[in-house]
């Protein structure tokens, strides 16, 4: 495992989705790394859980992504107690339910979209002034395979995705000379908790489209976010990095 405790120690880190899956392992590599990291979710017994197992270098934070007023109010909480945020990873995100579009309820289909995509716009409309002010930034956001290519059953959950992916290319363009990059991970299915969500039968057929032959790891997940951002990555903005185990090539 690579050592980035030159890169991440003393940086102000906010992670989405902080209490669980690909937000929980990167929390603990960035503060294993130096880093003070602010854990943002909206479960609050999650974050309990996970900031007693990460001790004083974190703030949990108890928030609604899809709230602009409950971002704003975590934000200005993470700048007086640990500082103006550098680093914003957007994990927060959840599948929502297996169904043909004929059968998805709209309510279902505005819950996904709003938490997915308008959570993810909302984190980074906030933050972003932050980081023009110190012109230097790194943002990270995780979209997945399904925003390229689509998933059956999954419209919402794709049309979110694609949405992030579209969104962060249109916003590290924006910020491209500003010192801060813009990038998205697009993973196949990952062995966290959010499968609990999703049927056997879909996950059955996610697995089937790998070359790979299995799920991927938080872990694999975390390394790749871990060098976004960083400073060695630092000719790559706008782009979507896969991490599918061969499923998508491009």
């Amino acid at each position: 495992m690579i050592n980035y405790s030159k890169e991440f120690t003393n940086k102000v880190v906010i992670i989405t989705g902080a209490g669980s899956g690909i937000g929980k392992e990167t929390a603990k590599r960035m503060i294993d790394n130096g880093a003070k990291v602010a854990l943002w979710d909206y479960n609050k017994d999650a974050l309990i859980n996970i900031q007693k197992s990460l001790g004083d270098n974190s703030i949990a934070i108890n928030v609604d992504i899809s709230d602009e007023f409950s971002v704003k109010e975590a934000a200005d909480r993470v700048r007086n107690e640990i500082g103006s945020p550098e680093i914003l990873i957007n994990c927060a995100g959840v599948a929502g339910d297996n169904a043909t579009v004929e059968n998805t309820e709209v309510d279902e289909w505005r819950r996904v979209i709003n938490i997915n995509l308008t959570g993810t716009f909302i984190c980074c409309r906030e933050i972003v002034s932050d980081m023009i002010k110190n012109n230097y930034g790194r943002i990270v956001n995780i979209a997945s395979v399904a925003g390229k290519e689509g998933n059956p059953n999954a419209a919402h959950y794709s049309a979110s995705k694609s949405g992030v992916i579209t969104f962060t290319r249109s916003l590290g363009k924006e910020l491209a000379n500003t010192g801060i990059l813009v990038n998205c991970i697009t993973p196949a299915v990952i062995e966290t908790e959010m499968l609990a969500q999703v049927s056997d039968e879909h996950k059955a057929y996610m697995i089937s489209k790998i070359p790979m032959g299995r799920m991927g790891q938080p872990s694999e997940v975390s390394s790749l976010i871990c060098w976004l951002s960083s400073k060695e990555c630092s000719y790559s903005t706008s782009a979507a990095f896969d991490l599918s185990g061969g499923r998508s090539t491009y």
